[in-house]
């Protein structure tokens, strides 16, 4: 069972508000799954691992030319003067942070409610960062699950972004470490039929699909075409 604790120098009120908004109960130590408040802001912690969301730790790639060289952003490349894209299944908000960077209005839905809270920490601390705060301005997090909320979202966006959690993969590394404690919170999509049809019901231009770079079609759609990285691989359908 996950739990709360806020050390001495935790915000104690901000730990009882957050008790009693996700209805986990506050401990008076580590446990084998406990969301932190200190010092820092909001942080998950478990199984001899620690992870805090961090959008600071993305500036060197969207400073200096290197944005327009991230895969997504290429795909994503718009005309339109004030682009809105949409990130169904946003997680810790990486992806939705380089489309905001490239200039996209993103809403942003994250159904499990533990993690929501800690992406809503990370968008609030990058918020008193002058170097982040134009682009996290343009992140707009619900919290709450994408198939029954993007049917009330009232835009049209350019883009829908589906990027539903993968299978846990055999293998591990460091690079996994944020994964490792996520996944003990949110499963594999289970429902990708649905997903697909709710974002392809909002009619963007767009759905681009993040699939491990040898796994399954979402929802056995085939798409338009596929760009591939090293692990990873973008399935985009045209609409």
């Amino acid at each position: 069972m996950i739990t709360i604790y806020s050390d001495e120098n935790g915000d104690r009120e901000a730990a009882e508000q957050l008790s009693r908004q996700l209805g986990v109960p506050i401990a008076d130590g580590m446990g084998e799954l406990t969301l932190v408040l200190d010092g820092t802001g909001l942080s998950l912690a478990g199984y001899g691992m620690r992870y805090q969301g961090d959008f600071s730790r993305m500036l060197n790639r969207v400073t200096k030319g290197r944005l327009h060289h991230e895969m997504l952003v290429k795909l994503a490349k718009t005309k339109a003067e004030h682009p809105v894209a949409v990130d169904a299944a946003a997680g810790m908000g990486e992806d939705s942070f380089l489309l905001a960077a490239a200039g996209y209005e993103v809403y942003l839905f994250e159904q499990d409610a533990v993690i929501a809270a800690l992406l809503q920490d990370a968008l609030r601390r990058a918020g008193e960062d002058e170097r982040l705060r134009g682009i996290v301005g343009r992140m707009h997090l619900s919290e709450g699950d994408s198939i029954a909320l993007m049917p009330r979202l009232g835009v049209t966006p350019e883009i829908v972004y589906l990027d539903p959690m993968f299978p846990p993969r055999k293998k591990s590394g460091l690079i996994h470490k944020k994964l490792q404690l996520i996944q003990k919170l949110e499963q594999p999509c289970a429902n990708e039929r649905e997903l697909y049809d709710a974002a392809a019901a909002l009619h963007p231009k767009k759905i681009i699909i993040k699939r491990p770079l040898n796994g399954a079609l979402l929802a056995d759609k085939k798409p338009s075409y596929t760009v591939k990285g090293k692990a990873i691989r973008y399935d985009v359908v045209v609409l």
